[in-house]
């Protein structure tokens, strides 16, 4: 029979995960998701559906909140 072979470290450490963005990113990232989310509920409501804040307001917070992702992604990490 074949033998199995593990690759297991000898000094016992586990690694630490490498994640895609630093925490700083996820940090924006979150920022940028609350802010389209409060630019879809300033969308939400039935009365006065031709008013400033649905037409104007609101998709120009969404924008900004995807402009934000967008930093977000882009902006290099620092690391230490």
């Amino acid at each position: 029979m074949a033998k199995i072979s593990r690759n297991v470290s000898e000094t016992g450490t586990t690694k630490s995960a490498n994640f895609v963005f630093g925490k700083d990113n996820y940090r924006i990232m979150l920022i940028g998701v609350a802010v389209i989310i409060l630019g879809f509920a300033l969308m939400t409501g039935t009365t006065d559906i031709m008013s400033f804040r649905k037409i104007t307001l609101a998709p120009i917070v969404v924008l900004i909140g995807f402009a934000i992702e967008f930093y977000a992604i882009l902006k290099k990490t620092t690391e230490k």
